[in-house]
């Protein structure tokens, strides 16, 4: 756990030196604030139970026994329960505007921590509805903007936006475990007394993201332009996400019965199969908006989930086996999410977050083993340290692994919708689904392997979207590249063209025009000066000059450079390629020949062997000469001659092939030029 908290520590460091204080200062507090709005939210005054901290505020549509026999009962309950899909989809649409929803998500909880102090208190039936459904409001809109905040944070720094996704995920847990232990007893004032407190240093610690954001964070509303469409489609999908239970508490049992088949005292008799249907479809349901939302949606939203879902099945078994040990069960749960906080903000936050989830799979399976098959025996050891291990190791998972989708989710838009109602709901059925696990030799409600299994599952999924997005970026810093290499050259183009066309083109006009009143020779030379003119101005415009064309045989213009000095070698066969790409490669063997009469010495000879392979040409052009040091074409290329670095090394690769120059001193020089047959020339 120190550990941990150094690195967040060091981070934290790092960016208030990268970013004003009156920038950073309240997006932290901010975060600080909507992490204490979900801790409360995490941890209702009920009975004594462990509430699995993903589930709440969804759970309450996909109960199947609240609407199992009677349905929904009029347009009331039909409109109490589409609420938290209106509440979605006001959050999603307003992200810019997250400081305001992070405050109304902290008044909306005032009323419930009124209730906890005095439990006489009465509303007026009129408004009881409303303030039934706040906690739920409140829920959705602190983890909408929480993780609207993480990505406006994330547009500026992917490590803080990560570790901002972890500790929202973590609040939750802390909000559980600390309510486990107390939960029970009804009649104290504590959970409402450190309620309060929450409350009241969220709501003060928002005011001044408030205030520096009174105009709204751009930043958190993801990219703008051509993918304001993309915002609409999340929207759309979150907010489908969220009605999923709200379509499903239409389906009776008896319509269920028959559906499936059977008949409704047989279903009744089996609640637990009625249950097991509902997680399936939520599953699948939410899976297919999660594919409407976008790839990286449906990507990111599978990881979190799996990761989320396999945690609560083991952070169970332990804040269940630690409830009566109050300050070692909270302690514990802090330390786990330091630790995945911790990980959310290194570089290497994708490997990391793989690894530990591979170690927690390996951790249940031992303790599966060493339980002979029954995990429940965790819960009468004398000794808290296995469930202390498992709550720090599982927690930690969760936060690495959810952290670690939070960049590439940032970079396309869509975190608040993924990780708040896809993942939310989501995981709200897989792990009604996952119960299906028990009717193939699950020993108990605490059997660990599917969580083990599910562990596995997020180590490889995490690890693929890191590679993915790893590569995606690699491809953006290419075209990137790509891109200012053609603007640069275009610019030179410009300004190259204007010397010239005041200059060299005015003269050779001038030549071809008085060229035939010199006789024969003028004539020539008049035809030279217009080939030369109309070149150039196909240069200036920026024709192409490979590429393309007519096929021709490479044989006939290396043989004929043939002299007592230099010998040609070729295949008895013709040698083809593009007359542009072999015009271009015939100049560049023409250019080295050039650099051997000038360099090599007045004995060198020079040979030229031209090969046909199967995937290009390669022509080789080698000479005995006296050679030059590695370093010499660097220093003439910076002394302005150009002759190896345009006339050969730039037209080959313009044709999408490669130079290779190898020379020493004393030993000569060798020049391989190669061109690959399927070229692509850069325009």
């Amino acid at each position: 756990m120190i550990s941990g908290m150094s690195v967040i520590t060091a981070r934290f460091a790092s960016a208030r030196a990268a970013v004003p204080l009156s920038r950073w200062l309240p997006l932290a507090l901010a975060a600080a604030a909507g992490c204490l709005f979900l801790a409360v939210a995490a941890s209702p005054p009920e009975e004594f139970q462990v509430p699995p901290f993903l589930i709440a505020p969804f759970a309450d549509g996909i109960a199947p026994n609240v609407f199992a026999q009677k349905g929904i009962d009029g347009w009331h309950d039909l409109l109490l329960m589409a609420a938290p899909a209106a509440v979605t989809a006001i959050g999603l649409c307003l992200l810019r505007w997250w400081p305001y929803l992070l405050a109304a998500a902290g008044l909306m909880a005032v009323p419930g921590v009124i209730s906890e102090w005095d439990y006489s208190v009465r509303y007026p039936v009129v408004i009881l509805d409303v303030v039934t459904l706040l906690p739920t409001a409140a829920y959705i809109l602190a983890i909408i903007a929480l993780l609207a905040c993480a990505q406006g944070v994330a547009r500026a720094s992917a490590a803080w936006g990560a570790v901002v996704v972890a500790l929202a995920l973590g609040s939750r847990l802390m909000g559980s475990a600390m309510m486990a232990g107390i939960s029970w007893e009804l009649s104290s004032r504590h959970p409402a007394a450190w309620h309060t407190a929450l409350l009241a240093a969220g709501l003060a610690g928002l005011a001044p993201a408030a205030w520096r954001y009174r105009k709204g964070d751009q930043a958190a509303a993801g990219p703008g332009g051509r993918r304001a469409s993309r915002r609409i489609r999340l929207v759309v999908a979150g907010t489908l996400a969220v009605l999923v239970p709200v379509m499903l508490a239409f389906l009776t049992m008896q319509e269920m019965a028959t559906l499936l088949g059977t008949t409704w005292s047989t279903l009744y008799r089996h609640q637990d199969a009625y249950a097991d249907v509902i997680g399936v479809v939520v599953t699948v349901a939410v899976t297919v908006l999660a594919v409407l939302a976008g790839r990286w949606a449906l990507a990111g939203t599978l990881t979190a989930t799996v990761a989320q879902v396999a945690a609560v099945l083991t952070v169970t078994v332990a804040v269940t086996r630690l409830a009566a040990d109050d300050p070692l069960r909270w302690l514990a749960a802090l330390a786990g999410v330091a630790l995945g906080a911790a990980v959310a903000g290194i570089r290497w936050r994708v490997p990391v977050a793989a690894a530990l989830a591979v170690l927690a799979a390996l951790v249940l399976f031992i303790a599966f083993d060493a339980t002979t098959g029954d995990p429940a025996k965790v819960l009468a050891q004398p000794s808290g340290i296995p469930a202390v291990l498992i709550l720090i190791l599982c927690g930690a998972v969760g936060g690495a692994v959810t952290g670690a989708t939070a960049p590439a989710l940032a970079a396309q838009g869509a975190l608040p919708a993924v990780l708040g109602p896809l993942a939310g709901v989501l995981a709200v059925g897989g792990l009604q689904a996952i119960q299906v696990t028990s009717a193939f030799g699950a020993a108990s409600q605490y059997d660990v392997i599917p969580a083990a299994i599910l562990f596995l599952v997020a180590s490889a999924a995490v690890s693929g979207l890191g590679l993915a997005r790893a590569l995606a970026a690699r491809s953006t810093e290419r075209k990137h590249a790509e891109q200012i290499r053609r603007d640069a050259a275009a610019a030179e183009r410009d300004r190259l063209g204007r010397s010239i066309h005041d200059g060299v083109l005015q003269v050779l006009t001038l030549v071809q025009r008085q060229g035939a009143e010199l006789g024969a020779q003028g004539g020539k030379l008049a035809e030279l000066a217009g080939e030369q003119e109309v070149a150039l101005r196909g240069l200036l415009a920026g024709a192409p000059s490979t590429g393309g064309g007519a096929a021709e045989d490479l044989c006939g213009p290396l043989q004929a450079m043939a002299a007592p000095a230099v010998q040609v070698a070729t295949p008895a066969q013709a040698v083809s390629l593009p007359a542009g790409i072999a015009a271009e490669l015939v100049a560049a063997v023409r250019a080295a020949l050039d650099n051997v009469r000038k360099h090599a010495g007045a004995s060198a000879r020079a040979w030229i062997l031209l090969e046909d392979e199967p995937g290009g040409v390669r022509v080789t052009v080698r000479d005995d000469g006296v050679g030059f040091p590695p370093e010499r074409p660097a220093e003439a290329a910076a002394t302005g001659r150009l002759g190896i670095a345009q006339s050969m090394r730039g037209r080959i690769a313009d044709c999408g092939g490669t130079t290779t120059i190898d020379s020493r001193p004393g030993h000569g020089t060798e020049v391989e030029f190669w061109i690959p047959r399927a070229h692509r020339a850069r325009r």
